[in-house]
């Protein structure tokens, strides 16, 4: 029995290492060095992908990449700060260098900070947008001919992918520069996975609703049906192995605030007063 056991193990392992080897991406992976990010790196990782890690924090990204050191996957540590155009070209070099392309493009750098409107401060605004969108814009523009390169080999349809959220379906209070930042994230997408679907390349917008965490742990609010990371990663695995168009999770959750969004005005004006804070 137990010898029985061994061989079923040896033949498990063999078939998952070839199917590992099969399915192998080359894959960019911004805002790799926590949270959301930290966790779909030790996955792709794990799964066997050759995965560029790119945060700030060269130290999280080396402990991550020596961690998988050992496993299936090859990790790439691409240190730069994302609101800096100049080094994100220079990653894409760095990148395409050792990878020679990429098949998925995994945008999910981000940060929250919420709005007092009786202290109206732009340089809040701005400094949300230059992480949510616009550093997400800069990456796409250095991303994108790697991604085509992946096109022409042919086989399975390139990826480029980025985390929204759940606040682009519905307007929050004092949610008025993380929520709008993610809804452009969420149109522009929407937007550039129709001029780019006849170039072979597949585009994901991904929608969580609360996940537990560092980000989320300074929100002072209830965060209803929140998630663990882990749980976010499997969501998103999945969605991209799908090549779903949304990928959103906790359903539930994502399905109420979508129908909630396409409420009349009147109604959602309603819904978001009760929301807001004296």
């Amino acid at each position: 029995m137990a010898s029985h056991g061994s061989s079923t193990t040896s033949t498990t392992a063999s078939a998952t290492a070839s199917t590992t080897a099969k399915a192998r991406k080359r894959i960019w992976l911004t805002g790799a060095s926590s949270g959301i990010g930290e966790g779909l790196a030790r996955r792709l990782l794990a799964d066997g992908h050759r995965v560029a890690l790119s945060a700030r924090s060269a130290d999280k990204l080396e402990a991550i990449a020596a961690d998988a050191e050992q496993g299936p996957g090859e990790a790439l540590v691409v240190t730069l700060d994302l609101t800096d155009r100049e080094a994100i070209r220079a990653a894409a070099s760095q990148i395409e260098a050792r990878f020679g392309g990429l098949d998925l493009a995994l945008l999910n750098a981000g940060t929250c900070e919420y709005l007092d409107a009786r202290e109206f401060e732009a340089d809040l605004v701005h400094r949300v947008f230059a992480t949510n969108f616009q550093a997400a814009v800069d990456v796409i523009e250095s991303a994108l001919p790697l991604l085509r390169m992946a096109a022409a080999d042919g086989g399975e349809r390139p990826q480029l992918a980025a985390v929204s959220s759940a606040s682009a379906y519905l307007p929050l209070p004092r949610a008025e520069a993380y929520g709008a930042s993610k809804a452009a994230v969420s149109y522009f997408l929407e937007s550039l996975r129709l001029d780019l679907d006849n170039q072979g390349i597949d585009v994901s917008v991904i929608h969580p609703g609360f996940v537990k965490t560092p980000l989320t742990e300074r929100n002072d609010f209830p965060m209803p049906m929140q998630v663990t990371v882990d749980q976010a990663v499997e969501a998103i695995v999945a969605g991209l192995a799908r090549h779903r168009l949304d990928i959103h999770f906790p359903r539930r959750f994502t399905l109420l605030v979508k129908l909630l969004g396409i409420l009349p005005a009147p109604l959602r004006r309603s819904i978001g007063l009760r929301m807001t804070r004296d």
